[in-house]
């Protein structure tokens, strides 16, 4: 396997010299912490091992003791790990994960799911060494259901490693995948646990792309729709290591990062194993998804000598050059394949009530606003359960019955977000998306970002149903009212996307290369021109053929669409076409992302969450939960609850986001 690491054996290397510097920075009061971490980061770990050897030759006293004595806090666990062998670190790591009162299921998950067989081996022996104990006892211990199963199953260290394929048994597999989960009512653990705990990374790649072609959704889909917990997440890890080891690892880097505080544990392990193994390719993975260097986030998170022994193990910069990086146009290329043949089964959170009586409803609906206050929960309880089209059965049947306008009603009971959201919910969804178009047009500023979202995210079908809403609401054309309010070229794209006549249909191949062909062109001509060719294919192909194009993009460039768009282009320009692109590649992580921008840091913007809320609760909000996850590290419906406490005194607005979200992940 070629060397991918940042860190290798030092050349002319001097076991006794290098003992000796340690030992002279660390004598007297204090110690010499840049000469230890400039030296530690420089040998490789079977160089440390002689190192630590010579010490105790020269010096009588073990390195590693006067290491922990001589430094503090995250740097000396950084720098103490380092001087331990691969086996003893994962084993210290485990036996951390599992020791005490809680127990680090994320951490188990991540050694146990990306290492190999040789791997898990000699880290159960020196487990055993180390503490005197059977790790595989302590687990089972410590965990328990199908998550323990799998842990066991993995913990074995016997994985296929012959890298023989039979065809026949790969059909099979596929088969009996789907069997267990998605043909049947309930799904059949034993079988997923049997076939991706033990079968080769070669055939189960082959096995994925069989499944897909068999239920017409991918495996991960399926595991988050059929399993939970963290049996869900370890099953999910094994399927992100079989497809690229080293982009499972980029984005638990930056999970560890992002966000208000940093996961230094997950973060020093993470440096330390990969830094001799495959760190160079998940530098490029982790570029390729986040456009942002791990050497400038690790800078931006972190301080002192910790973050200069984090950066040498780092290695590099890969912003400096300011270009894609050649190798990682392989895995651009594999994400845009993976993504032409995933097939999402949207899920919505918001399904039509059983029982469903529209008198009783209205009836009911008048009871909680009549006389002095207001049943908010009776509101909530009928208007956030039912579906759009039950609701408005109730708005006709209020009106037949009471003779009254229910909206009317609602707006004068109701007020702020509360009533925002109940409207929202109230108005059919062409009726709301015009409402929002609206909004995001009239007064002072003009809000882009809702422009774009509802205009890249919609199909001709809601495109063309929420102009006429539009116009019959508001006595004008929506095409009218966006050149009126926006300009240049921003404005011909929401122009172009506002007509509602996107192809549909299968991508074209051979039309897909000519395309690719036509916009690697573009970037080579003046900006206008740039944009405007970007406009005729990007917001007039469909969906399908766009993710066939900007594979063959990279490869007919060595560059991602997406870096080329946030390199050449700026504005509300870059913001759409951005958006677009991340629409094409996966809608709902791009709706998961748009969500936690709407809640993260000061103040939450609300009319941005009311509108995803709202538009995605019959569509697929679930699978949008799940990308959120799976992308934040934490549930949709924990970071609500959280995030909008604030300015919501009665916790009724919180309460109906919550049943939109429909549970906890």
């Amino acid at each position: 396997m070629e060397f991918r690491g940042t860190i290798s054996d030092a050349p002319d290397f001097d076991p006794s010299v290098d003992a000796e510097t340690l030992y002279n920075a660390m004598k007297g009061i204090g110690s010499d912490k840049e000469t230890i971490l400039d030296l530690i980061t420089s040998r490789s770990n079977a160089q440390r091992q002689e190192v630590i050897a010579a010490y105790k030759c020269s010096f009588g006293q073990d390195l590693i003791e006067d290491l922990k004595y001589e430094l503090t806090g995250k740097f000396e666990r950084l720098i103490v790990s380092l001087m331990r062998t691969p086996p003893y670190h994962d084993a210290k790591e485990i036996h951390d994960a599992i020791k005490g009162d809680g127990t680090n299921e994320r951490c188990l998950i991540e050694i146990l799911a990306s290492r190999n067989n040789q791997q898990i081996q000699d880290m159960v022996a020196a487990y055993k060494d180390a503490y005197g104990r059977d790790m595989e006892e302590d687990i089972i211990a410590d965990t328990s259901g199908h998550f323990k199963k799998m842990l066991v199953v993995l913990l074995q260290g016997t994985r296929d490693e012959s890298g023989v394929v039979d065809a026949d048994l790969v059909q099979q597999d596929a088969q009996d995948l789907y069997a267990a989960g998605e043909e049947k009512w309930g799904t059949d653990e034993a079988t997923f646990i049997m076939i991706l705990g033990n079968r080769s990374v070669t055939h189960l790649r082959m096995v994925f792309d069989e499944y897909e072609k068999i239920a017409e959704i991918s495996i991960e889909e399926s595991i988050k729709n059929e399993l939970s917990g963290d049996f869900e997440r370890l099953m999910l890890a094994v399927v992100q290591c079989i497809r690229n080891v080293p982009m499972f690892f980029a984005k638990r880097l930056y999970k560890s990062m992002k966000g208000l505080g940093t996961a230094d544990n997950t973060l020093i392990r993470i440096m330390i194993s990969r830094s001799e193994i495959d760190m160079l390719d998940i530098r490029e993975c982790f570029r390729l998804r986040y456009e942002k260097s791990l050497y400038n986030m690790i800078k931006d998170d972190t301080s002192g000598d910790y973050k200069r022994t984090l950066l040498n193990l780092c290695g590099g910069d890969d912003d400096v050059a300011g270009e894609f990086f050649p190798e990682a146009a392989q895995i651009a290329y594999k994400m845009w394949e993976l993504s032409a043949m995933t097939k999402v089964q949207p899920r919505p959170t918001v399904h039509p009530a059983p029982d469903f009586d529209p008198a009783a409803d209205a009836q009911a609906l008048r009871k909680a606003m009549k006389g002095f206050g207001t049943d908010e929960d009776a509101i909530i309880d009928i208007v956030a359960r039912r579906s759009n089209a039950q609701r408005q059965e109730i708005r006709q049947a209020f009106k037949s019955l009471l003779g009254r306008n229910l909206m009317k009603d609602l707006k004068s009971e109701l007020s702020k977000n509360m009533e925002r959201l109940i409207i929202g919910l109230m108005l059919t969804p062409a009726e709301f998306d015009a409402k929002m178009m609206k909004k995001a047009i009239e007064g002072a500023g003009t809000d882009e970002h809702a422009l774009i979202e509802i205009l890249v995210t919609r199909s001709n079908e809601e495109i063309q149903a929420m102009n006429a809403a539009y116009m019959d609401a508001y006595k004008k054309s929506l095409e009218d009212a966006i050149r009126s309010d926006t300009s240049g070229h921003f404005c011909r794209i929401l122009v172009s996307l506002v007509q509602g006549a996107r192809e549909e249909g299968p991508a074209d191949v051979e039309r897909a290369c000519a395309d690719a062909e036509e916009l690697a062109d573009a970037c080579n001509a003046e900006s206008d021109d740039m944009e405007m060719k970007f406009m005729s294919i990007l917001c007039t192909r469909s969906f399908p053929h766009l993710r066939r194009v900007f594979q063959e993009f990279v490869k007919c460039t060595n560059k991602d669409i997406e870096q080329i768009i946030k390199k050449e282009m700026s504005g509300d320009v870059k913001n759409a076409y951005y958006a677009l692109v991340r629409s094409v590649k996966n809608q709902p992580s791009y709706f998961a992302d748009r969500l936690y921008k709407a809640m993260k840091g000061l103040g939450t913007d609300d009319r941005a969450l009311i509108r995803i809320m709202v538009s995605r609760s019959e569509v697929d909000l679930f699978n949008i939960r799940k990308e959120f996850k799976e992308t934040h590290d934490v549930s949709l419906h924990e970071f609500i609850q959280v995030e909008t406490m604030i300015g919501d005194t009665s916790g009724d607005y919180r309460k109906t986001l919550l049943i939109l979200c429909g549970g906890e992940d």
